[in-house]
């Protein structure tokens, strides 16, 4: 009979930290036990979403390491033994960080990012990149060198992005959680998509030193995960960083969230009393196909939220528009030339690489999708020093007073909306549609985003289209957030495994862990490559 996700006995499927440290530390199984099954879980069944670019040589040795830690009583760290995942946009030493394009395929870090060295420094052992869309630059995860990642739940739709391998990952239990970043919609987006939990920490809480930028103003980067506590427990490691002075949004956080333990208290809170704004705004008024579920879904959460105890505002100030907010307010055409320039000219990145944005996009080996490239073009010709981007940042600040007051004067503990109006857009869309996280974007306010429900099934998606729903905070409520997650995770238990997560069988030893050879083909049919 088929052992199914299973490999010496171990079962990969949802596991989540706690699982795997009780059977770790009872001697149930060895680390390289865990490792080496989910290596091969990937390896096997990472053909059907292409959510992995790369895998780490050193995997199963650090494993190894870890065992002789272990077997000495020294398994010491929040993540020991711990499989996960990195964006291929963060630098690590050892793996190529690519942003899944092509033109930085060789482009070789000497240094780990800050947040790559805390995680090593908790016990976590990175099995590998995620695929992502091209440079973090749109949400349909299609890029040149790593192709198209497809949604688990659904082969026709998209896995969301620019996070989509990370969340589809996960959603498969590839690992037990994934790196994100976010400079739009990008862990909010994925996370929705796959059926996951996700945060967008305040901006200046987690170093974003070490990782490929976009946009100085909007950029952010965070966990994704099937549970809120892991959420919690990997935030707190990407927090640990603190003050970092080639990131200096990391001297605004406040002196008493220092090292704050987010897994600790995350069961405590409740919905009872809570006042949650519903924004308006950010739903739908078209009753279709891609829209009417996730209205629905979003109806059913705020039943649920109200029997529970909470309180539901209306929201309905006119300029919670997030199309009008994106096409007013967005900084990365006016900062992405600026932030590349200066990330591929550090001292710690080697390797054959452009060394400019321009020359990157002089290269020829990059995808070409209009609306995205569409700011790319702008970006190589102007930069933060536009008269224009001060009347941007003006406008943010006043959007960021706004937001503030209606808080204030609705008394509101958080925002609740559908992450995107319509479902995750299906693969050959020209853009990532109907989405809301701008808002969290520029504000640099938290957001957590949570399972809200799923479509209705049908032939293409046999138990549904996942829907998420964010809830955002005022600046640093992160762990107020993550305890209203944590009740809405349990009053709802709406997160679901995909349909592939459940057929995938193991049965393989790994005895030699090859590289992920992603699958391109015939990915010029949807977009081409080439210079601008």
């Amino acid at each position: 009979m088929a052992d199914h996700g299973r490999s010496h006995g171990f079962d990969t499927r949802d596991r989540t930290i706690d699982d795997i440290h009780q059977e770790l530390f009872s001697g149930k199984v060895s680390c390289r036990q865990v490792v080496e099954a989910y290596l091969a879980r990937i390896v096997e069944h990472n053909s059907r979403i292409n959510a992995i670019i790369s895998l780490n040589p050193h995997a199963l040795a650090i494993a190894d390491e870890l065992d002789v830690r272990l077997a000495a009583g020294e398994e010491t760290g929040t993540l020991f033994g711990i499989p996960i995942l990195l964006k291929d946009n963060y630098d690590m030493v050892g793996m190529k960080t690519t942003g899944a394009c092509l033109a930085l395929a060789d482009s070789q870090p000497t240094e780990d990012a800050p947040t790559t060295a805390a995680l090593k420094r908790a016990g976590a052992v990175i099995l590998g990149k995620a695929s992502m869309h091209e440079l973090a630059l749109e949400g349909l995860s299609v890029s040149s060198l790593g192709g198209q990642v497809i949604n688990p739940f659904s082969a026709e739709r998209t896995p969301g992005g620019s996070s989509g391998g990370s969340a589809a990952a996960i959603a498969a239990s590839f690992a037990v959680f994934a790196t994100g970043t976010d400079t739009v919609n990008s862990l909010r987006s994925p996370a929705s998509a796959n059926s996951l939990f996700s945060c967008r920490p305040t901006r200046g809480l987690v170093s974003r030193n070490g990782i490929i930028p976009i946009s100085y103003t909007q950029d952010a980067l965070g966990p994704i995960a099937r549970t809120v506590k892991d959420v919690a427990i990997a935030l707190r490691v990407l927090a640990s960083v603190g003050f970092d002075a080639r990131d200096d949004a990391t001297t605004s956080v406040p002196s008493s969230l220092s090292n704050v333990d987010y897994a600790a208290n995350v069961s405590t809170g409740s919905l009872k009393g809570l006042r949650l704004g519903r924004v308006d705004g950010f739903f739908s008024g078209e009753d279709e196909n891609e829209t009417t579920p996730v209205n629905d879904a979003m109806a059913g959460m705020m039943s649920v939220l109200q029997a529970a105890g909470a309180t539901i505002v209306e929201v309905n100030e006119s300029f919670y528009n997030a199309s009008r907010i994106l096409a007013e307010l967005d900084t990365q055409r006016f900062e992405y030339r600026e932030a590349m320039d200066a990330y591929l000219q550090r001292p710690g990145l080697a390797g054959s690489h452009p060394r400019t944005l321009k020359e990157l996009y002089g290269s020829g080996q990059f995808l070409v999708i209009p609306t995205q490239y569409e700011y790319v073009n702008t970006a190589l010709t102007t930069s933060s020093s536009n008269d224009v981007y001060n009347v941007v940042q003006r406008g943010i600040s006043d959007l960021t007073l706004a937001v503030g007051k209606t808080f204030q004067t609705l008394n509101l503990d958080a925002l609740v909306y559908p992450e995107q109006k319509n479902l995750v857009v299906k693969i050959g869309s020209p853009s990532q549609a109907g989405r809301n996280g701008i808002l969290a974007a520029l504000t640099g306010f938290p957001v957590v985003t949570v399972p809200a429900g799923f479509s209705p099934p049908n032939a293409e998606a046999p138990i549904g289209v996942p829907i998420g729903m964010e809830i955002m905070g005022m600046p640093w409520t992160e762990e107020r957030l993550l305890q209203i997650a944590y009740q809405v995770e349990q009053h709802t238990h709406l997160r679901r495994a995909p349909p592939c997560a459940h057929d995938f069988i193991k049965s393989t030893r790994m005895e030699n862990v090859p590289s992920v050879v992603p699958n391109t083909a015939n990915i010029s049919t949807v977009y081409p490559m080439g210079i601008l």
